[in-house]
């Protein structure tokens, strides 16, 4: 029986949309891309989901800020 190596593709989302991957970055390297652009990514935290029919989902959530 052999072993099949299938690559896994990454999905970007932030707030509902999906945004381009950026091949040989990792997901906080694809989100400072794009921090360039959307500002409030800049601080986003990475939220990895699991892996289903090869594909994983990254979301940016916005981090939660409080005013003291």
């Amino acid at each position: 029986m052999a072993i099949e190596v299938k690559p896994i593709q990454r999905r970007f989302f932030y707030n509902g949309v999906q945004l381009a991957d950026f091949p040989g970055l990792d997901a906080k390297g694809v989100r400072d891309m794009h921090a360039e652009e959307i500002s409030e990514l800049a601080s986003a935290e990475v939220v990895y989901g699991e892996i289903t029919d090869g594909v994983q989902e990254i979301t940016f959530r916005r981090a939660v800020e409080t005013k003291g």
